[in-house]
């Protein structure tokens, strides 16, 4: 009797973006965002960025490497696919009296022509694209031959990537996708941009500070997409359970008795075109 092999299922990146889109627009990420800002203006030094250049910003947010680079003189587009997080750049933008462009738009099929720009950045933003291998695709695709692509992404073995897994094992993250958190390791960058020239990466630390682990619960709870919808995704007593779990990851990495002073480690990433 012959067996009936069934082929692997594809995984449906569209309809895991629709979902993720409706996450990142959940709650208000630019509290949380604004607070990332030395990130933005550390990767603008770390790709040694120069007046005039063209500069994308993929998942751009509330628009820290936007601004960023805009401060630096650069023609700077910042590009996401949430519509209100774009307004919060904006709003940066004209308080600053900054040029910004921001245009809505996908990090998996960026609405610009080959080699547009010198220099593509990402912080915290592109490594959240289902679709790994396109994403990247798509910064090598828009960046210049001898131009640079900056990113800063969390480490899976930091307090982020490890805050990731807490969520993980409270509510199941999309099946077929990877865990964001691999783009903060360097071989898996070497596979993700394997026709770079060279990719440096250097781990640093962005150390989160808040009054109090119940400060920081309740900050996040409120106003950062994926933990705001995993605690609605639970009832009242596994909520009490998904809490007791990050009070007790914030323990294991705080550094400051009677305050709040994690260190979240991050990997600064420089490919050359």
């Amino acid at each position: 009797m012959n067996q009936i092999v069934q082929e692997p299922a594809q995984t449906d990146f569209t309809a895991i973006k629709v979902r993720q889109q409706a996450t990142w627009a959940s709650g208000d990420y630019a509290v949380i965002g604004r607070t990332l800002q030395i990130v933005g203006e550390s990767l603008c030094e770390a790709v040694d960025l120069r007046a005039g250049a063209r500069v994308i910003d993929v998942a751009c947010g509330n628009g820290n490497a936007s601004l960023a680079a805009a401060r630096r003189w650069a023609q700077v587009t910042g590009v996401d696919y949430v519509p209100q997080l774009l307004d919060r750049a904006r709003l940066r933008a004209a308080a600053e009296e900054l040029e910004l462009g921001l245009v809505e738009g996908d990090a998996e099929a960026l609405p610009f022509a080959d080699a547009h720009f010198d220099v593509a950045l990402s912080t915290f933003g592109v490594m959240f694209a289902p679709d790994h291998r396109r994403a990247a695709s798509e910064l090598m695709r828009v960046v210049k031959p001898g131009g640079a692509i900056g990113l800063a992404n969390w480490t899976p073995g930091g307090f982020i990537g490890e805050l990731f897994a807490t969520v993980g094992r409270h509510v199941a993250p999309p099946a077929g996708v990877a865990s964001p958190a691999r783009w903060g390791t360097e071989s898996y960058l070497d596979e993700l941009f394997d026709g770079a020239r060279s990719i440096h990466a250097q781990r640093r630390e962005f150390v989160f500070r808040y009054e109090s682990v119940e400060h920081f619960i309740d900050v996040f709870r409120r106003y950062y997409g994926p933990i705001y919808k995993a605690f609605n995704a639970l009832d009242p007593s596994r909520q009490a359970r998904f809490a007791a779990d990050i009070a007790s990851l914030a323990a294991k990495f705080n550094r400051a008795e009677g305050s709040f002073a994690v260190p979240g480690e991050y990997l600064e990433v420089v490919i050359e075109r």
